[in-house]
């Protein structure tokens, strides 16, 4: 079942703070501890796994955005029926929802395993996405998102790629048929929770979307250096044990 607004509240930091900590000079091995320290002092664990969380955060150092403090995460490499939404305060490092959220349903039945930009593949996309506005659309309240990566998820407003509620995303589906229904491309959310979540994270946040996905790595124009990807992945942090 998922968790609805989780006070979860381990302290609170400058917005800078982690990302300075974070920064490439700090050397990989700095980071990956600094990065894990975090991540386990937010119990992120059971909704994200580490590289999607150190992925995101390095991200959001690079992308100037309106409002820096809340950052979105969803984890595809966890399957539909597991809670791999999650909205973070990263000022407060506080939690402040986590969600169910399908995939599109040319990326894999339980788990999404293929991504697209492709107009009509309606398949997920991966990456780096900002918030923009909200309007009332034929999925009800939906969130416009900007697709920030060229040729991996530009065309999202061309594919109509935004976030909304569906029914087929509740977790009575879940329990039923194995797995969420999928959408054509958009991060589908119950419709319970939709609203306060896109209220939350409207008008400048940014989202990531992840897979453990190499040709996203390779071609990530924010994540592509060779430097990066060996302190976002977890194997960096292995090495300093």
């Amino acid at each position: 079942m998922y968790l609805f607004f989780i006070v979860l509240s381990v302290g609170s930091i400058s917005t800078g703070g982690v990302l300075r900590a974070l920064s490439p000079e700090t050397g990989s091995t700095s980071v990956a501890v600094m990065g894990r320290q975090l991540y386990e002092e937010m119990r992120l664990d059971q909704w994200v796994c580490f590289d999607a969380f150190m992925q995101g955060l390095r991200g959001s150092e690079k992308i100037d955005r309106k409002n820096k403090d809340i950052l979105t995460l969803i984890d595809f490499s966890k399957p539909s029926t597991a809670e791999r939404m999650v909205v973070l305060d990263i000022r407060q490092k506080r939690i402040l929802y986590t969600s169910l959220v399908s995939h599109g349903k040319n990326s894999g039945g339980n788990y999404a395993t293929s991504f697209s930009n492709e107009n009509g593949s309606h398949k997920s996309s991966l990456g780096f996405y900002l918030t923009e506005n909200t309007y009332q659309g034929r999925n009800g309240y939906s969130l416009i998102l900007n697709g920030l990566e060229k040729g991996i998820n530009d065309l999202a407003k061309q594919r109509a790629i935004v976030i909304h509620g569906a029914s087929y995303s509740d977790p009575s589906v879940a329990a039923s048929s194995g797995r969420l229904g999928r959408s054509f491309g958009c991060p589908a959310l119950p419709v319970s929770v939709s609203k306060p979540i896109i209220n939350t994270i409207k008008n400048g946040t940014l989202l990531f979307i992840y897979a453990n996905d190499k040709n996203y790595l390779t071609q990530s124009s924010i994540l592509s250096t060779q430097q990066e990807n060996d302190i976002f992945h977890e194997k960096s942090y292995r090495k300093v044990l």
